[in-house]
């Protein structure tokens, strides 16, 4: 592809990861990765694995899950495309990835290996200085999860998800804001148990906060849910 047809596909993206960067940067940062392409369900990073390359997801959907000691899957954060992932290779001491990757849609990624990102960010600083805002904003969240968990009720982290995600992949419809998730998955996002969830999922159903359909939840309004959880 031209350059400039780099630079404008990197502008679409409008990933943070590129926030700051002239065109002229973007189109050597861009060049100097390799595209690849992953099937709904893939596992695109192994935690424990080495990470020896950063991920930017262009197109489709990916979520960051977590495989306890016990074998239990617990799920983190959902990716829409623009985001990164694999962020540890930026380090200059090899570290594993402290978490898998999986693709929810087909999806298509940037890749850049460790050595060629890692010297791309000494060309041009503002590339590892917006790694480490993303970084600095996956750490808020954490924070903010972890308040939510030992202060907030079962209804009001399972409503603060719904928000969050209809926030991050959801498209807005005329009816609201609407998402691909089961119940199983947004109990795992609220540290709840799935016969909670869909007994919540069902009440605000019937209040008329959210819509229902099959593996979709169409949130009305985030101010309508938070009648329901005051």
């Amino acid at each position: 592809m031209p350059a400039a047809g780099l630079a404008q596909q990197s502008s679409d993206l409008n990933s943070r990861f590129f926030a700051g960067l002239a065109p002229r940067d973007l189109n050597v940062i861009w060049a100097a990765a390799k595209e690849r392409r992953y099937l709904a369900n893939s596992v695109i990073t192994n935690q424990g694995s080495p990470a020896d390359h950063l991920f930017l997801l262009i197109s489709g959907r990916a979520r960051h899950f977590f495989i306890t000691q016990e074998g239990r899957k617990t799920l983190l954060f959902w990716l829409p495309p623009g985001e990164i992932f694999g962020g540890v290779a930026f380090l200059s001491e090899a570290r594993d990835y402290l978490l898998s990757t999986e693709a929810l849609k087909d999806s298509s990624v940037l890749v850049w290996d460790r050595a060629i990102i890692r010297g791309l960010a000494e060309q041009y600083p503002r590339l590892a200085e917006n790694a480490l805002l993303i970084a600095s904003s996956y750490l808020a969240w954490y924070v903010a999860d972890h308040v939510a968990l030992i202060g907030q009720t079962a209804r009001q982290r399972l409503a603060q998800a719904l928000i969050c995600l209809s926030g991050v992949i959801g498209e807005k419809t005329r009816g609201g804001v609407e998402f691909d998730a089961t119940n199983e998955e947004l109990a795992s996002a609220a540290n709840i148990s799935p016969f909670t969830a869909s007994r919540l999922l069902s009440e605000w159903q019937t209040d008329g906060a959210i819509a229902k359909r099959r593996g979709k939840i169409l949130l009305r309004s985030p101010d309508r849910l938070f009648l329901h959880i005051v």
